[in-house]
């Protein structure tokens, strides 16, 4: 095996042809034998450089409407062949297979083509054969040959070449990305398929993607970590452009992609905001504007707000930046901004700001993972939505027209609220957030505390719960939650109901005059 691999023939067939007449015309000045298909040799020919067409190495024309033209023991024997070893020495001459010392492959475009929705036939014509064969064999035979499947590595694998070749260490990364390269496209493939035809429970499943940053480290200092896009074209994190501010961290991008899924569940015709800390909401309200949204949120918990997320729902302006920029914030996200609010949070020149063009359908459906020891838990996106559910009043007395409105948007906060999830609003902005905690009484507890601490930050006495309702990510157990939302000053309660003690828990709602509202859906988040 070579430690430094010199090449004189070089297999050349790309779909993405970015930069593919300069590498060619380099090979070319190198004394290097080029072998090419299709619109590749199409190219390469149209700038005047020597190239063979598969064809003429294969003895074979390309068929069936290009699904066979590399698929040939000429090409496959040239790539895989161990160069020392007799036998295989034996069969290349006795065959008249020439060996293939570089590919260059990239691969029909599978993931542009579902992301724009194109149809199940054209999907499948998509679905590259012969490149990522070609590709396999190279890799494992990357002793003997190099594999490139994209552009970017050209000018490296070039300058290698240029002091005597391409050396083993490059070859094995080389080799190592190309797999990684074939794995996400078959992935990419499979999900798909399973998707099309409904097989869920398909017996194997896997999730890609592609390296965007690698991160100064994890959840903590001590951990690697690097941020991969999947490719799914959703609004959010992976998708946005970020305007200013220093590079996002592991825990900045968890808690934007919280902060930018929960405010995506409002309307955009009505102004909201959401606060985001360590990926819970410690305020979220809706306004007249913007700014009356904002201010809002931010009373519900702001000691909490120091150094979280702010999540808009809207185009941010002027008026709102100027709020914003008053307090340390991590990261603000949003569709959009003018100009004007750019330049005035341009004025916190670390405050991250991402624009994502657009919101996140909240009802769009998808996949999410979760990583176990030896494995994943894999489910459907939560795209529950509580405009969608018929709600049922389960007490003597109904909510009013204010006060459903109030529970509605409570149960879209506690939807992204970790379990177990008590959610206090007050006209339109939420007046206290009990999040994690092991029992739904101490969430309750928790969420009213902080009420209090809210009230006193604002020059108030009591509570800021007192005339609110609250939502429950979950059914009461027993009355014991209920009674002390009760306590906090809740006059109406939504929850998915479907406890085996639901009876009691109506009956302790109706003796305490308040009114009760089942969705039918649960919301944990773990």
């Amino acid at each position: 095996m070579p430690e430094t691999l010199p090449i004189k023939r070089a297999l050349l067939s790309v779909f993405d042809k970015t930069g593919m007449a300069d590498f060619a015309s380099e090979l070319s000045a190198l004394g290097v034998e080029l072998v090419s298909t299709g619109g590749t040799h199409k190219l390469i020919a149209g700038e005047g450089i020597a190239v063979r067409d598969i064809s003429d190495l294969t003895g074979f024309p390309e068929m069936m409407d290009g699904r066979v033209k590399t698929l040939h023991p000429k090409v496959h024997g040239g790539l895989l062949a161990v160069r020392d070893n007799p036998t295989h020495k034996a069969a290349m001459e006795a065959h008249g297979i020439g060996a293939i010392d570089l590919v260059v492959v990239n691969l029909y475009p599978f993931e542009a083509t579902i992301a724009r929705g194109a149809s199940y036939d054209e999907t499948i014509e998509n679905i590259d054969i012969g490149g990522p064969a070609m590709i396999r064999s190279a890799a494992k035979n990357h002793a003997y040959v190099t594999v490139i499947v994209d552009p970017a590595d050209y000018a490296p694998v070039l300058a290698a070449l240029k002091v005597g070749g391409v050396p083993y260490d490059m070859r094995q990364k080389l080799a190592a990305k190309a797999y990684a390269r074939t794995a996400a496209y078959d992935s990419a493939i499979s999900n798909w398929f399973a998707k099309a035809i409904g097989y869920n429970d398909i017996p194997y499943r896997t999730f890609s993607g592609r390296l965007a940053e690698v991160m100064r480290y994890g959840e903590n200092p001590h951990q690697w970590a690097a941020f991969y896009k999947t490719g799914e074209n959703r609004p959010g994190v992976a998708t946005a452009k970020q305007v200013q501010g220093k590079s996002l961290s592991y825990n900045n991008l968890n808690d934007t992609d919280a902060a930018f899924e929960l405010i995506s569940e409002f309307d955009p015709k009505v102004p909201a905001v959401a606060i985001i800390k360590h990926a819970n909401p410690c305020g979220v309200a809706t306004g007249s504007s913007l700014t009356d949204a904002y201010l809002k949120a931010l009373r519900c918990d702001p000691v909490s707000a120091f150094g979280g997320i702010i999540a808009l729902n809207g185009e941010i302006d002027a008026g709102v930046a100027t709020e914003m920029i008053k307090i340390f914030t991590e990261v603000i996200v949003a569709p959009s901004a003018t100009a004007g609010a750019i330049a005035i949070i341009a004025t916190k020149k670390n405050l991250r700001l991402l624009l994502t063009g657009a919101l996140a359908d909240p009802r769009s459906d998808g996949l999410t993972a979760k990583t176990l020891s030896g494995g994943l838990l894999v489910q459907t996106r939560d795209n529950g939505n509580i405009d969608d559910l018929e709600l049922k009043v389960v007490t003597k007395k109904a909510p009013s027209a204010a006060e459903l409105a109030d529970l509605k948007l409570a149960m879209k906060v506690a939807k992204h609220v970790k379990s177990n999830a008590i959610i206090y609003v007050k006209d339109g902005a939420t007046v206290g957030v009990g999040a994690g905690q092991m029992s739904r009484v101490d969430s309750t507890r928790v969420a009213h505390r902080k009420s209090i601490d809210a009230a006193e930050a604002a020059g108030l006495k009591g509570a800021l719960t007192e005339g609110s309702v609250v939502a429950s990510d979950a059914f009461f157990p027993f009355a014991d939650g209920l009674l002390a939302a009760v306590e906090a000053g809740a006059t109406a309660v939504i929850q998915p109901g479907g406890s085996v003690n639901d009876d009691k828990v109506i009956a302790a709602a109706d003796e305490k005059g308040i009114a009760m509202v089942f969705t039918g859906m649960r919301h944990f988040r773990h």
